[in-house]
């Protein structure tokens, strides 16, 4: 049999009801506020192993991750990338601290560890996979890289080389590319030299104070 139910006791009822819905809406908006802790910037600039030990360094990047993206093969692995054919370029997505680092700074850490006057290419590697580009996630992104590109561009007489397009597909590459300068400094420190990669950059940019 059912239970009669009293005004006081649908009154308590509507008011626990009220609270766990507060309860939950306060909720959401802490994990929002959380979410906005962390945002993503992608890009391309050549090596991925070279782009994430460069951008590792920066105050408020909380992690790099080397991959491939702005192709049209799914699931594409180091192989088939480095050979061509895929679309896709090295690339390196950035989890960042917008409350630490702004994007506009990551924005001028890449301009000044890329030759941005170079084509399908970066210092010894040659072909669209290593061509240098922004991956922007939103239009506030777009509008930053694209204002920064055209900084950049009073700077030099040649055409700016890096494409400006929207993030798309990122397929994280195989376990070892990952903080290849750490696992591997002697290796990665030769191949960095003989790329000749900071030798080019102290002739676009001047030396790094």
């Amino acid at each position: 049999m059912r239970r009669p139910t009293t005004k006081n006791a649908a009154g308590r009822r509507i008011g626990l009801g009220l609270l766990f819905s507060l309860g939950l809406i306060a909720s959401a908006a802490g994990q929002g506020s959380e979410a906005q802790k962390t945002a993503i910037a992608t890009f391309a600039g050549g090596c991925f192993w070279c782009v994430e030990a460069d951008f590792d360094k920066v105050d408020g990047v909380i992690s790099t991750t080397s991959g491939y993206t702005g192709g049209h093969a799914p699931n594409p692995s180091y192989e088939q990338v480095s050979h061509g054919g895929t679309g896709h370029a090295e690339a390196v997505e950035i989890a960042y601290d917008p409350a630490k680092v702004s994007y506009d700074k990551l924005l001028d850490v890449f301009w000044h560890n890329i030759d941005p006057l170079a084509k399908d290419r970066q210092f010894c590697d040659h072909g669209d996979q290593y061509r240098s580009a922004i991956f922007y996630h939103g239009d506030e992104q777009r509008a930053l890289a694209e204002a920064s590109k055209a900084a950049v561009q009073k700077r030099f007489k040649q055409p700016i080389q890096t494409a400006i397009v929207p993030a798309g597909p990122f397929y994280k590459a195989e376990e070892y590319h990952q903080d290849y300068y750490l696992k591997n400094p002697i290796r990665y420190k030769f191949y960095r030299f003989n790329c000749g990669r900071d030798a080019r950059l102290e002739e676009v940019w001047g030396k790094k104070d």
